[in-house]
């Protein structure tokens, strides 16, 4: 009688006299117990002895509380929205009859504060970005639903009274080494009341689509001892495909990288080949030449002069491998500007592999920095390689062209056009190097075709401003 809220009188049954009451009446009341012992009871609790009479008598078997119906006469104003609750106690040789005085104002508060909680409660579940449930595990150790939020349909495809009536259907859509995993991860969770964390695909047969999920949920034991888990699947699909796709970039790029390795040691090689048989070889038939000339000009004897024009054409050689292995490593026709360099290398392909190629330019030059020229005129390079490799090409073009805030160049083909699949292939290290070329630059790159057929690539690059 000390703690609780609500107000307890102790009455007894034979003289129907105020024995005892709990703090909470007399601190209501600002009386102590004398005080309301000279009170009547229809004062304190809104019935007559009469009335209280009856209803002990009536319910004099039962052993628990029975509510007492108020008295026809009104009530006094403090005590209109009160209950009673009576029962008929025996101590020893005595009867008392136990009253309790429940106020209905602070149970429509009570039940107005557990109103406004569910209220938030549910804001919260259908806010939230996922499934939120409870589960239980059955006599055959399966999950059994308790509760599954109105997410269920957006995650699963499925309403949460379907799935509630048959819970197999969630291990059913699932992938068969998943399931497993969620079963094993269930069993230790089980074990060790430790929180539940698994990532699984599952399969929407509505949607024909499968999904990533990720299950959390935390066991609590409950009062009649079955573990119940609470907690939320959400969908992790994106996050899932996105870290696929970088771990793939990741190999693409160890991939490129070695075979960038590869292509840099076998160029190192060539030119170490062309530098030693072209050079070293000229170098050393132009040191012979000069040995025998000053040998003979020592004797006093005649040079001969095609002696001296072999040479010259020696020389002559020389210089021009200097230029091409130069030019390999870096064109000097860059040195002219990017418009001229590729409209050079235009006319070099239609005329060393006889398909007639067209360059346009919308502007007579286009300031671009050195790595945008290099990167426009390899990509230049490596896609007509392509075309004449692979193409079987009558025709291709070649638009290099400036807007407001972006450079675009265009290579496109008639020939047999490009797979999609051919873009993925494991080998396919020419597109890649363009792409890394380009996404170096913060520039975008794009292979599609070329009306009917053909291959069309896009390039932009965007403008460096000036300051």
């Amino acid at each position: 009688m000390l703690g609780v809220s609500d107000e307890i009188y102790l009455i007894d049954a034979s003289t129907l006299e105020l024995v005892h009451a709990s703090e909470s009446v007399m601190k209501n009341s600002g009386c102590n117990l004398e005080g309301l012992k000279q009170h009547s009871l229809d004062s304190l609790l809104g019935v007559s002895q009469q009335t209280l009479q009856i209803h002990v008598s009536c319910h004099r078997d039962q052993t628990h509380f029975i509510d007492l119906l108020p008295d026809q006469a009104p009530f006094s104003s403090n005590i209109n929205n009160d209950q009673l609750r009576v029962m008929l106690m025996q101590s020893g040789d005595e009867e008392y009859v136990l009253i309790i005085k429940n106020d209905f104002s602070s149970k429509e508060e009570a039940m107005q504060a557990l109103s406004e909680s569910e209220s938030r409660f549910q804001a919260i579940v259908s806010n939230t970005p996922g499934l939120v449930f409870q589960f239980q595990l059955d006599h055959e150790g399966e999950i059994s639903f308790v509760y599954l939020s109105e997410g269920c349909n957006a995650l699963l495809g499925l309403s949460s009274e379907e799935l509630k009536q048959d819970p197999k259907l969630f291990y059913a859509m699932m992938n068969a080494r998943d399931r497993t995993s969620l079963r094993k991860r269930l069993e230790l969770s089980t074990i060790e009341l430790s929180l539940l964390n698994w990532e699984g695909r599952v399969w929407i047969d509505d949607w024909q689509d499968t999904k990533w999920i990720n299950v959390r949920s935390i066991p609590r034991v409950l009062n009649n001892g079955v573990i119940q888990w609470e907690g939320i699947m959400t969908n992790i699909t994106q996050s899932k495909n996105e870290k696929h796709e970088i771990e793939q970039s990741r190999r693409d790029l160890a991939e490129l990288s070695a075979h960038m390795n590869h292509i840099k040691e076998q160029e190192r090689s060539r030119i170490a080949r062309e530098i030693h048989d072209d050079l070293g070889g000229n170098l050393t038939a132009i040191k012979i030449g000069l040995s025998s000339i000053i040998n003979r000009l020592s004797t006093d004897q005649k040079v001969p002069v095609e002696q001296a024009l072999n040479l010259e054409s020696i020389v002559d050689n020389t210089f021009e491998a200097v230029h091409r292995i130069s030019s390999d490593l870096r064109p000097n026709i860059l040195e002219l500007g990017i418009v001229a360099a590729l409209e050079w290398q235009s006319k070099e392909f239609e005329k060393q592999i006889a398909i007639a190629c067209e360059f346009s330019c919308n502007q007579p030059e286009i300031a671009v920095n050195t790595a945008q020229a290099i990167t426009l005129f390899r990509i230049c390079q490596e896609s007509m390689s392509n075309i004449a490799k692979h193409a079987k090409a009558t025709h291709a073009s070649v638009d290099l062209s400036t807007s407001a805030n972006e450079i675009i160049m265009t290579i496109s083909d008639d020939g047999v056009g490009i797979k999609p699949s051919d873009a993925l292939k494991a080998n396919s290290f020419g597109l890649r190097g363009m792409q890394e070329r380009v996404a170096a630059l913060n520039g975008s790159f794009n292979i599609a075709k070329s009306g009917k057929q053909g291959t069309c690539i896009t390039i932009r690059l965007p403008i460096e401003q000036s300051e």
